[in-house]
């Protein structure tokens, strides 16, 4: 579950690995205004490298027209493959979809 932060109110977005790299290399250039314990944060950001061990995951987003197929189908295990996704993430999304833990999809 995802919560507000108790001082401010607001959720905390959070970048991890190389999406945080990018993301201070833009936003604490060489020469930026900033301050100290941020530029800090920003070098440390930089400085990392990935565990030769740690594989990277590419995530595959999910389309209104892959929603619609799993929808209206029972057979998860045809619709896993003809999607070319896992059985398991194919029951999630469904049941996700079925329990209004997201929007539903769009059919424009």
């Amino acid at each position: 579950m995802t919560n507000r932060n108790a001082r401010d109110d607001v959720y905390n977005i959070i970048y991890e690995k190389e999406a945080a790299q990018i993301l201070a290399a833009d936003l604490y250039y060489p020469g930026c205004l900033s301050l100290g314990r941020k530029q800090v944060k920003a070098e440390a950001a930089a400085s990392w490298t990935r565990p030769y061990d740690m594989r990277i995951v590419h995530s595959k987003r999910w389309t209104a027209a892959e929603d619609q197929v799993l929808l209206q189908s029972d057979d998860v295990v045809a619709v896993a493959e003809k999607l070319g996704r896992s059985e398991q993430s194919c029951r999630m999304r469904r049941w996700r979809l079925r329990n209004s833990r997201m929007l539903p999809p769009s059919t424009h």
